[in-house]
């Protein structure tokens, strides 16, 4: 901060991203799909792909039992995606028009973005 510089740091490791970053951006097949401060975002996961992600790395930390697996499936190639949310052939929430519609970004509260049809129907 004293000398003006701005790190991009991409890691798979979440608890690494928790201590070294201030903002973490969710990205899955080459989207960005939850942004936010990472306080916020490690308090308030909001995207289901997030939300799996978290529940794999802290079960500790999850209502989720250890070993669920809650996205079955293959990962989308990102030379083919599927249409609309690109997570939707694995979202245990997914609607018909998450097949259909690309999200967008959208603010959920200060400074917190979420690509996800969910957040518009909560």
């Amino acid at each position: 901060q004293q000398l003006g510089l701005t790190y991009l740091l991409i890691a798979h490791d979440l608890a690494v991203i928790l201590h070294m970053s201030s903002k973490v951006g969710v990205m899955y097949v080459g989207k960005m799909v939850e942004c936010a401060e990472s306080t916020d975002l490690y308090q308030h996961t909001a995207h289901p792909y997030t939300k799996a992600l978290f529940a794999a790395a802290f079960h500790h930390l999850s209502d989720m039992k250890p070993g669920v697996l809650i996205n079955p499936g293959e990962v989308p190639s990102p030379l083919h995606p599927p249409p609309g949310c690109r997570f939707h052939p694995r979202c245990p929430q997914a609607m018909p028009i998450c097949g259909e519609i690309e999200p967008v970004l959208k603010e959920i509260s200060s400074g917190h973005q979420v690509a996800c049809h969910l957040m518009a129907t909560a």
